[in-house]
C-alpha cells in the first residue's frame, strides 16, 4: 500500500471572506444585523481512546511476531508519522474508518505478511469485536494486485459513502461491491481500488492533475479538492467542485485501468480584479477597497451536511486571523464560522448542521502575538498570510485541540467547548480531520504526542514518554455527548455541477494569477471613522508585491474601536515553499475615551521570520509582541 500526502495550509495567495465579523469590527449599532442568539450551555462530553492494532516493537521485518499480536492481524507503526488518520463513520454510527501503517510483518508466504504499509481498517466504537476478535477490520491487508491497479499514492482522509460499502480513500475509492465494509462477505479478494483521476489537457492525454485535500460532498455524486500551482515561482492553491463518474474502459488518459474521473469541473475563484477582498476601486483608482464580503476562496475544508455550503480557509477578517469560512455554492452567500484570534482549518459539521466541531489553536495562544489586536484590517496579509498560517505548527509537534462551537461562532466571551478538556495534556494534540457520527451523538478524531525534533535535544521542550501500548505516539479518540438523543440524517438530493460564483475549469488551461492592487499610494476609509495611507510595491520584475505599508489615522469600522500607528512588510526572498519577511509594526487601539486597549508592536530592528509552509518550524530574529487589555504575547522561541 502506499504512504500519504503531507499536508499544505493556507498559501501566499488565499483569498477568502465572509459577512459575519468578529465583535471588534462589527456594524455600528444602527446597521440593521440579525442577533446572534445567547451562547449554549456547556455540556457533558467523555472522551475515550479507540481500539487499535498491537505496537510494532520496530519496523523490522518478523518484528511483529505472535507474541505481540497472537491472532496475527498486524501490529502498526509506533511513531509520530505512523500514517493514522482517522476517516469517518459508517452509517451504523458504531464503526470507523482509519487508516494505519502497518509495520514489522513477517515475510511471504506467512499470512500475515499482508499487514504491511497504509492500510484501510474499520474501527467498532461500542466496545464490540469483528467475528476473529479483533475491534479492528483490515479491509485493504491482501487485496490482490489486479483489484487495485493504478492506485494513488494519496490515502489520506478515509470519508464513507453513505452506502456503507466505499470510502473516498486519498484519490482513490475503495468499493466491496455489494457487500457491506463491516461485513463478514467484504474481503480483500472481494474489494476494489479504483483511482481517481482529473483530466487537466484538452485532449485528455496524460495521467491527469494534481489534486489533494479531497472531501466527499453528501450528496455522494460531487467532490470538493484542492489543486496546486507554482506561477512566477509562487506556489498557489485554488479550491475545485466536480462530479465523480465511473470509467470502468477509459481510452483515453493515464492509467489505462477502471477509474474514477472528476468531470464538470468549476474552479472556485473569480479571476476579476474587483472580486477579491482587497482592490483598488475602479471609480477612484487613488482609493482601496477592502471589502470581507467578496466570495474569495482559499484551501477548500469541506461541506455543510445539507450540502448546501462549502467550508475553507479564507482571506482574513482580521489582520493576521485565519479563521473557517462558508460559502453558499447557488448564491455565494458567505459567512464567518469562527472568529477567535487562534488559527484553524480542520472542521466537520454535525449531521443537523447545528454545530462544527474544529480542530483550533485557541487553547494554546500560539498566535496572539500575530493576531491578538482585532479589529485591523488585513492589508498587509497580502504578504503574510502563509507566514503567520504556518506559525500553526511546529514540525512534529500540533497544536490542535477539537471544540465544539454552535453555527452561530464566536461571539462575545463564548469560544466554544474544548472535546477533550479532561482527558489531554498540552504535549497531545489532534490531527485533521474530526468526524461526527451519522446519528450526532459522537466525534473521532486522532492525537498525536511531540516527538523529536520538535522537543527533546537543543529543543527547550523535553520529549515526553507515551503511555500508549507499546510506547505508541498516536491515538485514536472518541468524544462521547452523552446528553445527546441521536438525530436523524436525510439524504442529500445531488446538487447542481454549476457553481455560478466560480468558473468553468477548461482542461488544458492554466491556473489563473491572482490579481493584486497595482503599485501606488491609497486611501483606504474606515466604515465608521478614519482613514489608512497604502503604499504598495511590487518587485522589480512587476511579477508579484514586494511591500505593503500602511499608516493608520482614527481608523474605525465600528465606532467603537480605533486603529492608529503604522505597520509595513517586505518580502525579502521567497522560493516555492520558503518565504522570509521583514515586519515592522507599531499600532495602537483605542476606545472612544481614548483608553488604550491593544498595542501590537516590533522590536526596533523589525521582526525577521522565515518559515517552509511544508516544514512550519519557526525562526525568527527580532520581536512582534502583541499586548491586550494588559496581557503580553510574545513570538514561539526559535524552533518551538
Amino acid at each position: 500500500m502506499r504512504t500519504r500526502t503531507r499536508g499544505l495550509a493556507a498559501l501566499v495567495a488565499l483569498v477568502g471572506v465572509t459577512a459575519f465579523l468578529s465583535p471588534a469590527q462589527a456594524a455600528p449599532a444602527s446597521a440593521s444585523r440579525p442577533a446572534s442568539p445567547s451562547p449554549p450551555a456547556p455540556e457533558r462530553i467523555k472522551a475515550e481512546r479507540l481500539p487499535l492494532p498491537p505496537t510494532a516493537p520496530s519496523n523490522a521485518q518478523g518484528a511483529c511476531t505472535n507474541a505481540v499480536n497472537p491472532r496475527g492481524t498486524g501490529c502498526m507503526a509506533a511513531g509520530w508519522s505512523s500514517g493514522l488518520r482517522t476517516g469517518g463513520f459508517l452509517p451504523d454510527s458504531r464503526t470507523v474508518t482509519v487508516n494505519v501503517r502497518f509495520a514489522g510483518a513477517p515475510s511471504a508466504p506467512d499470512p500475515a505478511s499482508v499487514y504491511s504499509g497504509d492500510q484501510l481498517i474499520l474501527v467498532r466504537t461500542d466496545g464490540r469485536t469483528f467475528p476473529n476478535g479483533d475491534a479492528w477490520k483490515c479491509l485493504t491487508c491482501g487485496t490482490p494486485p489486479a483489484n487495485q491497479q493504478g492506485m494513488n499514492d494519496d490515502v489520506s482522509y478515509p470519508q464513507p459513502f453513505s452506502d456503507g460499502k466505499r470510502v473516498l480513500y486519498g484519490t482513490n475509492i475503495v468499493d466491496c461491491g455489494p457487500y457491506g465494509l463491516a461485513s463478514a462477505a467484504c474481503t480483500p479478494a472481494r474489494l476494489h481500488i479504483y483511482p481517481i483521476r482529473w483530466n487537466n489537457t484538452a485532449d485528455g492525454s496524460g495521467p491527469g492533475g494534481s489534486i489533494r485535500e479531497l472531501r466527499l460532498h453528501p450528496d455522494q455524486v460531487h467532490l470538493g479538492f484542492n489543486g496546486i500551482s507554482v506561477t512566477g515561482g509562487r506556489l498557489d492553491q485554488y479550491g475545485y467542485f466536480g462530479r465523480l463518474r465511473f470509467e470502468p474502459a477509459p481510452r483515453t488518459g493515464t492509467p489505462l485501468v477502471p477509474r474514477y474521473e472528476v468531470e464538470k469541473v468549476t474552479q472556485l475563484f473569480d479571476a476579476s480584479p474587483t472580486a477579491q477582498p482587497v482592490h483598488a476601486d475602479p471609480r477612484n483608482p487613488s482609493r482601496l477597497v477592502f471589502d470581507p464580503a467578496l466570495p474569495g476562496f482559499g484551501e477548500l475544508r469541506g461541506f455543510s451536511k445539507d450540502g448546501r455550503e462549502v467550508f475553507y480557509v479564507g482571506y482574513p477578517v482580521e489582520s493576521s486571523n485565519m479563521d473557517l469560512m462558508a460559502i453558499d455554492l447557488r448564491t455565494g452567500k458567505v459567512r464567518r464560522m469562527t472568529a477567535d484570534p487562534g488559527y484553524t482549518d480542520p472542521v466537520d459539521a454535525s449531521p443537523d448542521d447545528r454545530w462544527i466541531v474544529a480542530l483550533d489553536t485557541r487553547g494554546y495562544d500560539r498566535m496572539m502575538f500575530t493576531s491578538g489586536m482585532t479589529g485591523v484590517p488585513a492589508i498587509t496579509d497580502l504578504l503574510t498570510t502563509s507566514v503567520v498560517s504556518s506559525v500553526r505548527n511546529n514540525g512534529q509537534r500540533r497544536f490542535f485541540q477539537p471544540y465544539l462551537i454552535d453555527r452561530h461562532g464566536d461571539r462575545g466571551s463564548y469560544r466554544g467547548q474544548q472535546l477533550n478538556y479532561s482527558d489531554t495534556s498540552p504535549d497531545w494534540n489532534a490531527g485533521a480531520d474530526p468526524r461526527w457520527s451519522p446519528d450526532g451523538t459522537a466525534v473521532a478524531y486522532h492525537e498525536r504526542l511531540v516527538s523529536a525534533p520538535a522537543c527533546g535535544g537543543a529543543n527547550p521542550l523535553p520529549c515526553p514518554v507515551s503511555t500508549e501500548p507499546g510506547g505508541r505516539r498516536t491515538r485514536m479518540m472518541i468524544a462521547r455527548l452523552v446528553d445527546r438523543e441521536p438525530v436523524h440524517r436525510r439524504p442529500v438530493k445531488p446538487v447542481s455541477d454549476t457553481v455560478p460564483w466560480g468558473t468553468p475549469y477548461v482542461p488544458g488551461s492554466a491556473a489563473p494569477e491572482r490579481p493584486y492592487p497595482p503599485q501606488g499610494t491609497y486611501t483606504l476609509r474606515g466604515k465608521a471613522s478614519g482613514s489608512a495611507k497604502v503604499d504598495i510595491v511590487w518587485d522589480d520584475a512587476k511579477t508579484s508585491v514586494k511591500t505593503v505599508s500602511v499608516d493608520y489615522r482614527r481608523y474605525s469600522d465600528d465606532g467603537r474601536n480605533f486603529v492608529d500607528g503604522s505597520e509595513k512588510v517586505t518580502r525579502t526572498s521567497t522560493s516555492t515553499t520558503l518565504t522570509t519577511l521583514d515586519w515592522h509594526s507599531d499600532l495602537v487601539k483605542t476606545g472612544r475615551s481614548g483608553k488604550v486597549l491593544a498595542t501590537k508592536k516590533t522590536s526596533a530592528d523589525g521582526f525577521h521570520v522565515t518559515i517552509d509552509l511544508w516544514e512550519t518550524v519557526f525562526q525568527a530574529t527580532g520581536t512582534l509582541t502583541t499586548t491586550v487589555g494588559g496581557r503580553t504575547y510574545h513570538q514561539p522561541a526559535n524552533g518551538t
